[in-house]
């Protein structure tokens, strides 16, 4: 696998763990209900093994007709090896009281802020073991759950394949958040400070690639050209990406593409994923000037910001498995 030039190092092979069960049978509740592209990166890797992952959601109104990750609604929860919750909102909490005989792994697959959840001792208190994808994240995972013990650093199976990096000079990417809130999740401040850098860019003769988050409104971004590819593979074309920092923010440092941060005064977000970019604006007229300047984030940051990079969906089914295997 070819790296950008800042790349984090691959991180050397585990030991092998105990053996899981074959056809391992794994459900998993989002602190976003329907946020099935938090479970997506993870489907080969279990179909490899030949396990199942079944997605919760409260019904079906937000799953579309070709969804790729099977989805299962109240009642008709199919029998199950593992619950996983990637925090402590009110769905995950409601399915560990639907599933109470279930053995529990809280795993991070989403940046969530560095403060206890009203409904985290419900969490806490059937937690087997907690992962996220590196140190930075653990941080603020542990402190959402208010655990005590360790968080264990796996990375993100999205950067299991990063695309090699060929940026096209004069292209930078927008990484959008979402302007709206709706049932699946929250909204986050800044959508009308991106909207106006983006503009400073376009008149300064930059081509402006959009990266959407797929909550975002569309119809918002219409004046740009949007990528067609998921935002990690477009970032590998772009000499820059700049957007309201969140989750995808360290994968794009990742492939080695310089990061500039949006930063309304309202916006709430871990420091590591501000630490991240070269530059954080709050004034749309600094766009041009902060991209200009941008460079690629250093390797030890981008090591604690990233975690281990290359088999990390293994990693991460494998500390599943283990979590069954030690409860039986």
């Amino acid at each position: 696998m070819t790296l950008g030039a800042c790349a984090a190092p691959a991180a050397s092979a585990p030991p092998a763990p105990p053996a899981a069960p074959q056809a391992l049978r794994v459900l998993i509740a989002t602190n976003e209900p329907w946020g099935t592209y938090h479970a997506e990166p993870l489907l080969a890797e279990a179909q490899r093994r030949g396990w199942t992952l079944t997605q919760l959601v409260p019904d079906l109104s937000e799953i579309d007709a070709d969804e790729q990750v099977p989805v299962a609604v109240p009642g008709a929860f199919p029998e199950a090896d593992l619950l996983v919750v990637t925090g402590a909102g009110d769905w995950p909490a409601d399915c560990l009281a639907q599933l109470p005989a279930l053995p529990v792994v809280a795993s991070s697959l989403a940046y969530l802020l560095p403060q206890e959840a009203p409904r985290a001792g419900e969490v806490r208190s059937r937690t087997r073991t907690a992962t996220a994808s590196s140190s930075a994240e653990a941080a603020s995972f542990r402190a959402h759950l208010g655990l005590t013990g360790e968080v264990r650093v796996v990375g993100s199976a999205q950067t299991d394949g990063l695309p090699a990096r060929a940026a096209e000079p004069g292209t930078v990417l927008v990484l959008t958040s979402v302007t709206r809130e709706d049932a699946t999740g929250a909204a986050a401040p800044g959508a009308q400070l991106l909207l106006d850098s983006a503009r400073h860019l376009a008149a300064a003769g930059r081509r402006v690639v959009v990266g959407l988050h797929p909550r975002e409104d569309r119809a918002l971004w219409s004046e740009y050209e949007i990528s067609p590819v998921p935002s990690v593979r477009a970032s590998a074309a772009a000499e820059v990406a700049i957007g309201i920092p969140g989750t995808v923010f360290p994968l794009v440092a990742a492939v080695g593409t310089p990061l500039v941060g949006c930063v309304d005064p309202a916006l709430e977000v871990p420091d590591y994923l501000r630490a991240v970019c070269s530059a954080v604006i709050d004034d749309a007229a600094a766009a041009v000037a902060a991209v200009d300047s941008a460079r690629p984030l250093a390797p030890d940051a981008l090591t604690a910001a990233v975690g281990p990079i290359g088999g990390s969906a293994g990693r991460l089914l494998d500390v599943w498995g283990e979590a069954v295997v030690a409860g039986r």
